[in-house]
């Protein structure tokens, strides 16, 4: 049986300084996502010629929620089947193409978890359930490019 999440957020252009987006070269793309009892995200474009490189864009959050993703799928499994976790950390790539008429996709993201378990033995297994974890992330299995996972594990 299937069990319907929904997400329901707020976005609001936060950029007309005035002219609204009359000049397509300097108007501004910040922008407020705003989810009801959540932190707000303050982002902008991805285009370094007309985004505010300090904030976030939607580029880095599809990397990020795939990543943060496939962590709480492993942790999860790694709970289940005994192996301890102390130290979890990925740093995950995400490759975009851009076409000629200015659109684009992913290619793909490749996750680089480094993980530390409580002893040698779990090494194994904790290194196996890399796999499971990628077959139930549903952000994975929500894109249509790849996503690679290349795991090292430590103890």
């Amino acid at each position: 049986m299937e069990h319907q999440h929904t997400y329901e957020l707020t976005t609001v252009w936060t950029g007309n300084n005035g002219d609204g987006n009359k000049n397509v070269r300097t108007y501004d793309r910040s922008h407020t996502v705003s989810i009801k009892g959540k932190p707000d995200l303050y982002l902008t474009t991805d285009n370094a010629a007309v985004g505010d490189q300090s904030k976030l864009n939607p580029e880095d959050l599809l990397v990020s929620a795939i990543s943060s993703c496939h962590m709480l799928s492993y942790l999860y499994l790694c709970s289940l089947d005994g192996i301890i976790v102390t130290a979890y950390t990925d740093n995950a790539i995400g490759i975009m193409i851009e076409n000629a008429n200015s659109g684009g996709s992913f290619k793909e993201v490749k996750l680089n978890p480094q993980v530390h378990v409580a002893t040698e033995s779990m090494v194994a297994k904790a290194m196996e359930l890399h796999h499971k974890a990628h077959e139930i992330c549903y952000i994975a299995n929500s894109v249509n490019f790849e996503v690679r996972c290349e795991p090292k594990i430590f103890f």
